[in-house]
């Protein structure tokens, strides 16, 4: 069949924007796979809570949680939150609060001395994405937990595990969990930190 050149220009137009249209949407089907993707991510499936959420916790603490920008990633799955504690952790007879604050994809723990917002501790900043693991088939989750523990627990690890001598032992710990692994015990001496061993 006989075609002029009008007819001819018009064919290849119409290729042109067809390709173009696939082109739009091969885009934008990436587009979308990709978000889908990050939101399957291991850091995506991190639960934070705000510290105002997590029950019983004192409101100056709260808001210095707050202040700092704190969230607080929770063990999962879990039916209760976690990772804010109180303990006996400086000397005996004086209640401090522990968080496990997460900033930027990074948690510390924050104790906060006789429950007062100013200058707390800061021990063990460690990435979350080190302490997601999977479950379940296609399940993740995050396994960073902190316990109070009294001097029964850091005997009883510290006979079968060994390690540094212990001090004086008189107060609590911290331990500080990779959840269904192993854990290390933070006890506060003489002004510093002592990594006792925990749970293997």
């Amino acid at each position: 069949m006989f075609c002029p050149t009008p007819c001819y220009k018009t064919v290849v137009r119409r290729n042109k924007n067809t390709n173009k249209l696939r082109l739009v949407t091969f885009a934008a089907a990436f587009a979308t796979f990709a978000a889908v993707l990050f939101a399957r991510t291991p850091q995506a499936r991190i639960v934070q809570l705000s510290p105002a959420a997590i029950p019983g916790v004192p409101a100056n603490v709260v808001k210095e949680l707050e202040r700092r920008g704190c969230t607080i990633p929770q063990e999962a799955p879990t039916k209760t939150s976690s990772n804010v504690i109180k303990g006996e952790f400086a000397k005996p007879g004086q209640t401090d609060w522990a968080a496990l604050c997460s900033v930027n994809g990074v948690s510390t723990i924050l104790v906060f001395w006789n429950g007062s917002e100013k200058n707390p501790a800061a021990i063990a900043p460690m990435e979350d994405r080190i302490y997601i693991q999977g479950f379940k088939k296609d399940q993740f989750s995050y396994s960073r937990g902190i316990r109070t523990v009294a001097k029964d627990f850091i005997l009883r690890h510290h006979d079968t595990y060994g390690g540094p001598k212990l001090p004086p032992i008189n107060h609590q710990g911290i331990d500080d969990m990779f959840v269904g692994k192993a854990s290390v015990v933070w006890y506060h001496h003489n002004g510093q930190w002592l990594k006792l061993a925990g749970r293997d």
